[in-house]
């Protein structure tokens, strides 16, 4: 069997490979999935798909007229696929849900204390021979109040981290999960409550339309003055212009990104050759107190390793005619939690 990997890039194939154990034929294409590039996927029984390929209506309906039939998502994610249309034209869709909830919540908790201690700042001065303190004073994390904006799998994982912390745990959810609250003391509370208490708040929350902006003028008006807020969700769930306008009043103290929400067709892909022509980008890089990394939480061997193993586990059970606890049925669970 043939499986197309779209937005195949060179740090995962080592980890593809070893897991499909000489099973499969892999057609890797370098280019994001689109109704262009859909084509490359005659021949193929399955594809693999990324966080930012085009899995829309149009383009399932073009790859199930060239045979294929399986879509494995390269992540726990799905919101760039049309899933109503994958399932009227018999397309089984999965995902891997959990494949390792610590590397996000771990570059969460990186991205809190590099811009709290202004890691960033301090090395650039170093390395030009400036050992002055006056601009670098943080902020003890202990005792301090963290809003987490979805509490699934990686939120839930962050509580645990920071619970180590000493940190005061608030969580916004449309289902409470009372193990949290259990064993982490994590207090459920109204969204605009989590926005006014909050000393810092991280987005954990899927993408939906009901999701879209949940953090935008309104909700950051209601923050506290110099609040910390970190986005490793989905870019969408912030308003970025929003965002800029709340940095530039001093509303924001902090901005730690590694999704945003225009990213699409620039993030992994190297532009270093040309000047950025993402003017909100630009605006947001141009800020000391912004740290955006690539959409690079899930980057460690582990997550890669289990991503890989799950997407051909999951081809496994299909092949064989048995169900598999990944698949996307026709009424997907509305609490998924989508990360990276």
């Amino acid at each position: 069997m043939t499986i197309t990997v779209f937005s195949a890039y060179p740090f995962e194939r080592p980890y593809l490979n070893a897991a499909a154990q000489d099973r499969y034929t892999f057609n890797f294409v370098a280019a994001a999935l689109t109704l262009d590039t859909a084509d490359l996927a005659a021949g193929s029984t399955a594809v693999a798909l990324f966080v930012n390929d085009d899995a829309s209506a149009p383009v399932l309906e073009k790859l199930g007229a060239l045979g294929v039939r399986y879509l494995l998502m390269r992540a726990a994610g799905y919101d760039n696929v049309d899933l109503p249309a994958a399932h009227r034209l018999g397309l089984r869709v999965a995902t891997v849900p959990h494949y390792s909830p610590f590397a996000i919540a771990e570059h969460t908790l990186a991205l809190m204390l590099a811009l709290n201690r202004h890691l960033r700042q301090a090395d650039a001065q170093v390395r030009h021979g400036d050992f002055r303190l006056d601009n670098l004073v943080g902020f003890d994390l202990h005792g301090k109040t963290v809003g987490i904006i979805g509490c699934g799998t990686i939120g839930g994982t962050l509580a645990s981290l920071l619970q180590g912390f000493g940190c005061r745990l608030l969580g916004y959810d449309i289902q409470p999960d009372a193990e949290l609250t259990r064993r982490y003391g994590l207090e459920y509370v109204p969204l605009d409550e989590l926005c006014a208490q909050a000393d810092v708040i991280s987005l954990h929350a899927p993408l939906t339309p009901a999701t879209r902006h949940i953090l935008n003028v309104a909700q950051l008006a209601k923050m506290k003055r110099g609040v910390m807020l970190i986005n490793t969700g989905r870019g969408a769930l912030l308003d970025t212009e929003a965002a800029l306008a709340a940095l530039a009043s001093g509303r924001l103290g902090y901005l730690g990104l590694y999704v945003y929400e225009h990213e699409k067709g620039l993030f992994f892909n190297d532009h270093s050759q040309q000047p950025l022509q993402d003017e909100l980008l630009v605006r947001l890089l141009a800020q000391p107190n912004v740290l955006i990394t690539g959409h690079q939480g899930f980057l460690t061997h582990d997550a890669l390793t289990n991503i890989a193993s799950t997407c051909f586990e999951t081809l496994a059970c299909w092949l064989a005619g048995q169900p598999t606890p990944n698949e996307l049925l026709p009424v997907p669970h509305p609490l998924v939690v989508v990360p990276a």
